[in-house]
């Protein structure tokens, strides 16, 4: 019997059972795939505070060593249904496991829609990007290729016209489907290239390095030399297991406010699975320890 269970271990749930610990609550962690989320991704963390520079997985190992030195325990399963018994949660796994305590705290985060093309995979981090704010540093005076037509494709482009030497946008529609006034903003600067009605059929390397694209559009294919690809064709949160806990946007994302908070009690929800403007390893580790501490006076009281 645990005080807390947290599902998902990015930063989000990591810092959700730091917290917890730190308050005098047990807690445990459940993650599916590996500690840390999308921020393993990035080869260098330049904007999280107290580090000048540290990598993706360094920081998760670092967060994973502070929960386990607090006394968290963790579980590599597939969380498939929480269910509310009195006072009491019993969080079930794909893996047959069945797990008591007092308060969840959802942190399921998202995944990046992918491309689906080959390679993609090995070149994440390593040529392919998602996020400007973390990695736009890394391709100044250099030229990318942003995938998608969207508001966050454009707001991913315009912070990297101002850093690139050029930022050339793909988008597989004959338009682009993004505010009007970022597109205004982007496609004034003389160092965007569009191209609409595209699809991207290959990433192309020079050995094991990231080299470009290949791009075809009317039945004609053409290579695009770029030194980084920014992808931004949408999110997938994955919440569907737990809709009837806790409302979910059109998006499908939780429909909360900063508290954190559910429509069930003792359902707390954390970092980028929740509704949210801003999606960065702060904002998460923020919401973690708003929810842990929502958690932890939810159980003082009962």
């Amino acid at each position: 019997m645990y005080d807390i269970i947290v599902v998902g271990g990015g930063p989000a749930g990591m810092t959700a059972a730091l917290y917890a610990q730190r308050n005098g609550k047990s807690a445990l962690v459940i993650e599916k795939n590996g500690f840390g989320g999308q921020i393993t991704h990035s080869p260098k963390v330049e904007n999280y505070p107290a580090s000048l520079s540290i990598s993706g997985n360094e920081l998760a190992d670092s967060m994973l060593s502070q929960i386990l030195e607090q006394g968290a325990e963790i579980e590599f399963e597939t969380v498939t249904s929480i269910e509310t018994n009195g006072n009491k949660k019993i969080v079930k796994t794909e893996e047959g496991g069945s797990y008591e305590c007092y308060a969840v705290i959802i942190a399921t985060g998202v995944k990046h829609r992918m491309l689906g093309l080959e390679g993609e995979n090995e070149l994440v981090g390593e040529g392919i990007s998602f996020c400007a704010v973390c990695d736009g540093d890394f391709y100044k005076g250099r030229e990318v290729c942003v995938a998608g037509g969207g508001n966050s494709a454009l707001q991913e482009a315009i912070l990297l016209s101002d850093k690139c030497a050029k930022v050339t946008m793909l988008q597989d529609l004959d338009f682009f489907t993004g505010e009007k006034k970022l597109q205004d903003i982007l496609f004034s600067r003389d160092n965007v290239e569009r191209f609409t009605g595209v699809k991207i059929t290959k990433l192309l390397t020079d050995g094991a390095d990231f080299a470009g694209v290949e791009i075809e559009q009317n039945g004609e294919k053409k290579e695009i030399k770029c030194d980084g690809l920014f992808v931004a064709i949408g999110l997938i949160p994955e919440n569907e297991p737990f809709k009837e806990l806790a409302e979910l946007n059109s998006y499908g994302y939780f429909d909360t406010d900063e508290s954190c908070t559910t429509k069930t009690e003792g359902i707390f929800v954390a970092g980028d699975c929740r509704s949210k403007a801003v999606r960065q390893v702060t904002t998460a580790a923020a919401d973690g320890s708003v929810a842990a501490l929502a958690a932890c006076r939810y159980i003082n009281e009962l």
